[in-house]
């Protein structure tokens, strides 16, 4: 059957991607297309977000890759994990529960021939627990989880304990972290870099906060 040429809106646009696609934003990938699993609660960041997002790191990082590790613990789609392995990281440990979505990342990490990208089936929770616990540590964490379930709340203080020197944690959220109300305790060993909000989507840029610093 002959494929459909795209069509377009009244405005003149193409379409958006359907949600079974995501595509590569940067890097060696860039524009590459992959498919996503159609499976409930499973929304890749858009694409807008994770340009952002990756531009924010970049200058972080003085848009060197290289030497950087890099751990997407809810990676579903897989979207932020090989958008940081496209632009080059060193490497990239994806992490996911649910079976068909991990078989689903390594076909797409098997199509990219990317060979910086691990894909490993484990609760995220659990997973850093155990790698904080064997010493492991990244310059970028990705957390992205599914809303209203308080994963970040549980995540986040693991991830002090996972950051190298100078590393990053990107939080994707359904509402704004709330780093003005004191009580919220798992904030506490973090400070908010950069933040914005697309449609209902919350981002933000995170770093462990300095200690032993004398005031100025």
């Amino acid at each position: 059957m002959q494929k459909k040429s795209p069509q377009r809106t009244l405005t003149g646009h193409k379409p958006r991607l359907a949600p079974r696609q995501v595509r590569i934003i940067g890097g060696q990938w860039k524009r590459s297309l992959l498919p996503v699993l159609d499976a409930l609660g499973l929304r890749p960041t858009p694409d807008r977000v994770r340009e952002t997002v990756f531009n924010w790191i970049n200058h972080q990082f003085d848009g060197y890759w290289a030497d950087k590790d890099c751990l997407d613990l809810f990676a579903g789609s897989g979207a932020l994990g090989f958008e940081a392995a496209s632009r080059g990281a060193r490497a990239v440990t994806l992490v996911d529960n649910h079976a068909p979505a991990v078989r689903q990342l390594e076909e797409n990490r098997d199509k990219l021939k990317a060979q910086n990208i691990q894909v490993l089936r484990a609760d995220a929770v659990s997973a850093a627990a155990s790698m904080a616990g064997r010493g492991q540590r990244f310059d970028a964490i990705f957390l992205d989880p599914p809303y209203q379930q308080s994963l970040l709340e549980k995540t986040l203080p693991l991830c002090a304990a996972l950051l190298k020197e100078g590393g990053l944690v990107y939080a994707e959220s359904g509402a704004a972290l709330p780093f003005d109300d004191p009580a919220q305790e798992w904030l506490a060993g973090f400070e908010q870099i950069r933040s914005d909000k697309a449609g209902m989507v919350y981002f933000h840029l995170l770093a462990k906060k300095l200690t032993g610093v004398a005031p100025i």
